[in-house]
């Protein structure tokens, strides 16, 4: 996991959450870029999840982490992006299978949504948790 390069973003409803993920990322030495925003001041999500979005499929990082106030804008955003498969969780089971089916490379939290402890558990299950390959690949084959 520590060999991970994460790109981090957030609007405005995220931005509390974003910051304690930050601190867990810090705390277990992963690599990551914050790609804003850098206050509670209101701003427009897309821009942001383009960013992150962009910086994944250059694959100057690996994976992305997105949160907003419920993680469905930035995940709807970040889907706009060619390459990009993003995924909103709001349970660990949820994020341990969109890594190992779906091969998801954003994962989408809500900063009003969930509690800070159950997004830790789901941003540290969805790092470590790697893709099965094999019937999944074949399915996500399908998408290009």
């Amino acid at each position: 996991m520590e060999k991970l390069k994460i790109a981090i973003g957030c609007d405005h409803g995220g931005y509390l959450l974003k910051e304690k993920i930050i601190q867990y990322l810090d705390a277990v030495g992963v690599e990551y870029k914050d790609f804003g925003t850098y206050t509670k001041e209101s701003t427009d999500y897309p821009v942001i999840a383009k960013a992150v979005s962009k910086a994944i499929v250059s694959h100057e990082f690996d994976r992305g982490i997105l949160v907003c106030g419920t993680g469905l804008g930035m995940s709807i955003a970040a889907n706009k992006i060619k390459g990009i498969r993003a995924v909103c969780v709001e349970n660990t089971y949820s994020a341990r299978v969109s890594r190992a089916h779906n091969n998801a490379n954003i994962l989408c939290l809500g900063g009003r949504v969930i509690g800070d402890y159950l997004a830790l558990d789901i941003v540290d299950i969805w790092l470590k948790t790697g893709f099965e390959g094999g019937r999944h690949k074949l399915r996500l084959d399908m998408f290009e």
